[in-house]
């Protein structure tokens, strides 16, 4: 059995404090959220019994119906646009040997290094030319060419350690690539299939400044815009920003929960190659 240290009692100490430091803002945020209209306590002080009210005028005056639900047309758009360019484009990049392959490989791990505000004006006005501006299909578009080097780089590396022996064994029945890929290799990429969804749709959730910058304007708005409209140059309605929060992050969460058993999996699997 594994004995119990004083590194091991130093390490649960670390865990501990790491835990706490993630709890307790999580905990003012909530706190705040329930709290009465015009309460004068601290974020930290509990007050009872909660109350609905902030959530309601949250929801009310900022139009979050409206916001989320373009929110989760950007993100499931986006999330299969990446899902099935990145898993096409990665199946021959992992199973060709020539070259090409590998420079195109090293090409797309390039757009990871490339920061992306350098993308900024040509895309304003590749999006402008297009009529696009204040359209979810500007966020859409944009979000799958910047969420693709790391979803081809998962994809790929996944496959490099999948066996050749399905694969084979379809080939020899009839398959051609593209049916062995969509019939025998993509149902086995479950697990980094299940990370590629979470990660990419945080990330597409949570982005503020372009929906910011290619919906300014327009009728259309996302849950981060919509929360920052809680926020003004001389007053900043907290509890109803806090409420907000707790109001858009249910998606996100729940998403999660339903696949947190693939995440890790996916992840390390994605990172063995």
């Amino acid at each position: 059995m594994h004995r119990y240290t004083w590194k091991s009692a130093v390490q649960e100490l670390g865990l501990i404090v790491l835990a706490v430091a993630f709890l307790v803002p999580l905990y003012a945020l909530v706190n705040v959220a329930f709290k009465p209209r015009g309460s004068q306590t601290s974020a930290l002080e509990l007050d009872l019994p909660p109350t609905l009210e902030n959530l309601v005028a949250a929801w009310q005056q900022g139009a979050l119906g409206a916001a989320i639900a373009n929110s989760f047309i950007v993100a499931v758009l986006s999330v299969l646009g990446v899902v099935v360019l990145a898993a096409f484009a990665s199946y021959p990049l992992a199973r060709t040997a020539r070259g090409w392959s590998r420079l195109t490989f090293y090409g797309f791990l390039a757009g990871l290094l490339i920061p992306s505000q350098l993308g900024l004006l040509p895309l304003y006005t590749t999006m402008r030319d297009l009529e696009l501006l204040g359209s979810l299909w500007s966020l859409i578009l944009i979000n799958i060419g910047s969420q693709l080097p790391f979803s081809i780089f998962l994809y790929t590396t996944f496959l490099r350690e999948l066996p050749l022996d399905y694969e084979e064994a379809a080939l020899v029945d009839g398959c051609g690539p593209g049916r062995t890929f969509v019939s025998v290799v993509f149902p086995l990429l479950r697990a980094v299939t299940g990370t590629i969804v979470v990660l990419n749709s945080v990330g597409v959730w949570n982005e503020f400044f372009t929906p910011l910058l290619y919906l300014s304007g327009s009728g259309n708005t996302t849950a981060p815009v919509a929360i920052y409209n809680f926020v003004g140059q001389y007053v900043s309605q907290w509890p109803l920003v806090f409420a907000a929060l707790v109001i858009t992050a249910i998606p996100i969460l729940a998403l999660y929960f339903a696949l947190q058993k693939h995440i890790i999996k996916g992840f390390a699997g994605g990172l063995k190659g």
